[in-house]
């Protein structure tokens, strides 16, 4: 899975926090960041998920983040 994510250039996601906020950015900058970092990190969430067994998929599929599903995984 972490050769398939490392492909995906999607890797980083289960090891690093969301992005702080730079200093000098403008809101809509601030916004484009942060809505870029979520939807990478649902993107590597979900194939990590869609990797796992139907059963396990349920018990893994609350987590918030692909660094916290990574971490409860391993």
């Amino acid at each position: 899975m972490f050769f398939y994510l490392t492909t995906l250039r999607l890797q980083r996601f289960t090891s690093e926090d969301a992005p702080e906020e730079p200093e000098g950015t403008s809101d809509k900058e601030h916004f484009m960041i942060v809505e870029t970092w979520k939807h990478l990190d649902f993107l590597c969430s979900n194939y990590i998920l869609s990797g796992l067994q139907d059963d396990l998929y349920n018990v893994y599929g609350g987590t918030k983040t692909s660094k916290e599903l990574w971490g409860a995984l391993e």
